[in-house]
């Protein structure tokens, strides 16, 4: 495959940057990212002269680098990641969240289509379904409910996904995941704003009393998924991707002073969220049925991995 990789330097795409190279000798990935504060190439320093990997900094808002990347390099996929993806940016400044989230899409979706039916496959998240009670989970009949700007913008971006397939037969998948924790993510998401606040001797801030809930997911499962979908996913379906750990903030918040050393008086409680999502659960039951994926990283492996991870860094 020669895969363009949207948002290669942020989070997740890195992680899944050095999942392929490490797995498939024989691919080749166009790493395309804007470098906004969520990218950072330094995320893929080890890879950067690899024959089989090409950094080019650019938005996915450019129609025409667009058009240009698929065709200089042979592009056959795309593995869409870049995306506005902080709640409380969304609520502070939503016209960027639809600028990237829903336009930028819309502009990889032509160049596909235009570029004789690439296969594309869309990262999502589980935030477009809104938010659960005490009790069910998400899956892939679920319908959507998002509550918050970034949340409607991804929801926005699946359906067009959705329309490209049935409407002019481009090949895509969708995979909604739920919380990714792990290495390479930025600061300013839970796991790590705790475990880096903690780590200089500051207060963690939680939203209210900590009673939210989400389900958490390490980032290199989420990154076997993606690959499983893209080699044997069935053309024009979604895939739920969880962790099956789920967990109240709170809970989180307490684990890491348990691991750290740190007294309970350095949570401090913090106004909360507006629209505040009570609770996300996904039944992925589809993918592991049908694909023989389930994750393979606990949630206490994981922590500890990620603790080590932000150690490094200090």
């Amino acid at each position: 495959m020669n895969l363009l990789v949207t948002g290669g330097a942020g989070f997740i795409g890195s992680n899944f940057v050095y999942h392929i190279l490490d797995k498939y000798s024989n691919y080749k990935i166009i790493n395309l990212d804007s470098l906004t504060y969520a990218g950072n190439l330094e995320n893929l320093e080890s890879v950067k002269d690899n024959p089989s990997y090409t950094f080019i900094k650019g938005d996915i808002g450019d129609y025409d680098l667009l058009s240009k990347i698929v065709k200089e390099h042979n592009i056959d996929t795309i593995v869409h990641f870049a995306a506005e993806s902080h709640v409380d940016r969304s609520i502070d400044g939503p016209d960027v969240f639809l600028t990237t989230n829903i336009l930028g899409t819309h502009n990889l979706l032509k160049v596909a289509l235009e570029n004789d039916k690439l296969r594309f496959h869309h990262v999502s998240t589980d935030e477009v379904f809104g938010s659960l009670g005490e009790k069910g989970k998400f899956d892939e009949t679920t319908p959507y409910d998002p509550r918050s700007p970034y949340s409607a913008s991804k929801a926005s971006s699946d359906h067009l996904v959705r329309a490209y397939a049935n409407t002019y037969g481009l090949p895509t998948t969708i995979s909604n995941c739920s919380n990714n924790y792990g290495p390479y993510q930025h600061k300013e998401k839970l796991i790590p704003l705790f475990i880096s606040n903690l780590l200089a001797d500051k207060k963690v801030p939680l939203y209210g009393s900590g009673t939210n809930i989400r389900d958490w997911l390490y980032v290199t499962d989420h990154c076997s998924a993606i690959d499983l979908i893209l080699h044997k996913g069935k053309l024009g379906e979604t895939y739920l991707v969880g962790g099956d750990a789920e967990k109240r903030n709170i809970d989180i918040a307490k684990l890491l002073l348990e691991k750290l050393g740190k007294s309970e008086d350095m949570i401090e409680e913090v106004e909360d969220r507006a629209g505040h999502d009570y609770r996300y659960a996904i039944d992925f039951a589809k993918i592991k049925n049908e694909l023989g994926w389930q994750p393979s990283v606990s949630f206490e492996e994981g922590i500890d991995k990620t603790i080590e991870w932000y150690k490094k860094l200090t």
